[in-house]
């Protein structure tokens, strides 16, 4: 599993992931929004620590240019 994401895409993804966090808990953690934002700021945190995204490869895409 190589890294298929810029340095630039993690943070894009971090600064997404916090956003999602926190429209969260702006519209309440036990809705179903705020639920589907947790799972979706978890994904995007994933993808951002360990620098690959499934979907990217699936797609042949790659923004990191190694």
């Amino acid at each position: 599993m190589s890294r298929n994401e810029s340095p630039i895409d993690r943070i894009i993804r971090l600064v997404i992931a916090v956003a999602a966090v926190v429209v969260a808990f702006l519209v309440g953690p036990s809705t179903v929004l705020g639920i589907i934002l947790f799972v979706v700021a978890a994904v995007m945190l994933l993808t951002a620590a360990v620098g690959f995204c499934p979907i990217y490869r699936i797609l042949g895409l790659r923004t990191n240019k190694a």
